[in-house]
């Protein structure tokens, strides 16, 4: 029998009613029998500042312990500008920091996003995929999800209210599950 494994969740946004942390709600709810998904908030962490590697913020101490002990990442990015929120980058960056002790490295990880557009967060996704690559995380190629016209799928609470979006976000932390344990036994 596998062992239980602890998903990551983490937002790429601190916006109070974000369909991406409303997504991850979501996917906890369908994460398949034998995972956990558990999601890390961002608020709190400060821009990142080189000068405080040595002994940085709480908040950083916090996310780095949170990444090491999970077995597998899941990203819910929302899609600023053609890319992913700064916010997003700057928890990335602390998390990598200082050279040589990054929490990230080789680690399972998938990315999915909801936006009102009609690209459902393509552009940020492929952006945040070329980050993940540096920073030796194990990204997971399909399915992808990118959850278009988001303001249609989810109501006013946050809730996951199309069940076609349902099924796909299920098959997706399906395929993540498959994806850690895959890697594990490498």
């Amino acid at each position: 029998m596998n062992s239980p494994l602890t998903i990551l969740g983490i937002p790429g946004s601190l916006r109070k009613d974000s369909f991406n942390h409303a997504a991850l709600r979501a996917a906890q709810k369908l994460v398949p029998e034998g995972a956990t998904l558990e999601i890390f908030e961002l608020n709190g962490i400060p821009p990142y500042n080189q000068d405080e590697e040595g002994q940085p913020p709480e908040r950083v101490v916090q996310l780095k312990s949170k990444v090491r002990a999970a077995d597998a990442l899941l990203f819910a990015t929302p899609e600023y500008n053609y890319s992913f929120p700064g916010v997003l980058k700057n928890a990335i960056d602390w998390g990598s920091r200082p050279y040589g002790d990054s929490a990230w490295g080789g680690k399972p990880g998938a990315i999915m996003g909801a936006s009102r557009g009609m690209f459902g967060t393509s552009r940020a996704q492929y952006h945040l995929r070329q980050v993940l690559v540096t920073l030796d995380i194990y990204t997971m190629n399909k399915p992808e999800v990118m959850i278009a016209s988001a303001d249609d799928r989810f109501d006013e609470q946050g809730n996951l209210t199309d069940e076609s979006t349902r099924q796909h976000i299920r098959k997706f932390v399906e395929a993540l599950v498959d994806w850690t344990r895959r890697l594990q036994t490498r």
